[in-house]
């Protein structure tokens, strides 16, 4: 269990094929900050839960914290069999980077960010409380695989709901 006691990032996965597996993950307050953050090629989040203290109100207000975020120099990233919830977002993915997210639940969240990024999304599902979306496709995020069409990332994803931005 990593408890996170301070606004720090606590893992940067910054080399290639690196791995993150079987962690659970957590903080006593929710601090502005992601749990991981991701550059180079080939890294993996496997079998971890992560998940924020609950906060009160609605989810637009608060902290932004978040499960992972990619930096624009992380390829091939694989997110996978994951649960993620009571946070921010799951996970947001900065333009530039790519990569697979799959058979990962998230709920209680806003939903993953895709800003400019390249990542298919399979398998994932989606628990209760609900996200306020599952997947926020950016402006300027490109249209086509693997995002479009709309309908066949929302049914490979346990009924998505998509907000498509672009």
């Amino acid at each position: 269990m990593i408890l996170l006691q301070a606004a720090v990032v606590p893992f940067l996965l910054s080399g290639d094929d690196s791995s993150i597996d079987g962690l659970s993950m957590t903080s006593d307050n929710p601090y502005p900050v992601e749990f991981i953050q991701t550059s180079g090629d080939g890294n993996q989040i496997l079998n971890c839960t992560v998940y924020g203290p609950e906060q009160a109100g609605d989810s637009s207000t608060w902290v932004v914290n978040r499960g992972f975020v990619t930096q624009g120099s992380s390829t091939d990233l694989l997110v996978r069999n994951n649960i993620f919830y009571s946070l921010r977002q799951p996970g947001y993915l900065n333009p530039g980077s790519t990569g697979s997210i799959i058979f990962n639940v998230a709920f209680n969240t806003r939903g993953y960010v895709v800003d400019r990024a390249v990542f298919l999304f399979s398998g994932n599902s989606w628990g209760i409380p609900e996200n306020a979306v599952d997947i926020a496709l950016l402006s300027g995020t490109a249209s086509g695989a693997p995002y479009d069409p709309l309908t066949a990332l929302e049914e490979s994803n346990s009924s998505a709901t998509i907000s498509d931005q672009r």
